[in-house]
């Protein structure tokens, strides 16, 4: 049972979701305790809502109990201090089980990732939802769009599921965004920047509030100093502090995105705090050049 009712997950979602790294030991197995600091800070912090099972938490070369496991694992260490999102996706089935395993832990709400299917129809991806959101026993969904190319009138479709909160729009595309917007103006829903704390002033512009964020595990004072910069519609501080950040986004957008998750555990790593390495096909390890790139941004961030 969450902790959390609608209302406060929906407040939430109007602030940081950080997307939680999944930590392996040596043998590349599950080491969830090494979740703990790493939530404990963020929640100190003032990070509003932690994600599990994410694209930073490595979703796709996870096992399906291997979702399980850190569903539980991440939620109890959260320990009601905030809302949790479990990340669902895969086989329809795959996903039914991880809603329903989400919401026998203890989740606020659903993550649904968008379908990696070649052949997705607009109407499988509705009856999709729908299923998930069943199995889901009620919880709030956040759909994951990261890219638009089933239309517009079938992502209306989705935003007027039952149970759906709120989008976590993936896509370098704020006018479409708000054209999205537009024509689910009616409903409450939270429109979110899933392009981390770089894309979030252009989409803040269109009118979404918040934003994901992979750096709330390396450094979760500052995501949450940028989100108050725009909340407070400080654009030249909000500017100023993403400036600040903007070589480590550019390191995990190295080799095609590989270096998303890496970047984030090579960081992890340098201070202190090893969480294992990414599996693949995530760039490992780091190439020399970005290894002195990520060290040299570190060791500034510690003056």
């Amino acid at each position: 049972m969450s902790a959390f009712a609608f209302p406060q997950l929906r407040a939430a979602l109007n602030g940081i979701s950080g997307i939680l790294v999944t930590p392996f030991d040596a043998q590349d197995r599950l080491a969830p305790q090494g979740l703990s600091p790493i939530i404990d800070r963020a929640v100190a912090a003032g990070v509003h809502c932690l994600v599990v099972n994410g694209n930073t938490s490595e979703f796709y070369g996870l096992s399906p109990e291997e979702t399980v496991t850190m569903a539980h694992a991440a939620t109890e260490q959260v320990a009601g201090r905030v809302p949790v999102l479990g990340g669902v996706g895969r086989d329809i089935g795959q996903a039914c089980r991880l809603a329903r395993e989400s919401a026998r832990a203890g989740a606020s709400g659903l993550m649904v990732h968008q379908l990696p299917d070649p052949f997705v129809s607009p109407r499988g991806a509705v009856e999709y939802i729908r299923r998930v959101a069943e199995a889901g026993d009620g919880l709030p969904i956040m759909l994951y769009l990261r890219n638009e190319n089933i239309g517009l009138a079938a992502i209306e479709n989705l935003c007027r599921l039952p149970g759906v909160a709120g989008i976590k729009w993936a896509s370098p595309t704020p006018l479409v965004m708000a054209e999205a917007m537009r024509r689910t103006a009616d409903l409450d829903l939270a429109w979110v920047c899933g392009l981390a704390e770089i894309w979030a002033p252009p989409l803040y512009a269109m009118g979404a509030r918040g934003f994901t964020s992979g750096l709330i595990n390396v450094k979760p004072a500052h995501s949450v100093a940028i989100h108050q910069a725009l909340e407070a519609a400080d654009y030249p501080r909000a500017r100023a502090l993403i400036d600040q950040m903007r070589d480590f986004e550019s390191l995990r957008a190295e080799e095609q995105n590989g270096c998303n998750v890496s970047v984030v555990k090579a960081a992890l790593q340098y201070l202190g705090q090893d969480c294992g390495a990414p599996r693949p096909p995530a760039a490992w390890p780091l190439t020399d050049e970005a290894s002195r790139t990520l060290q040299s941004l570190l060791d500034g961030w510690r003056d």
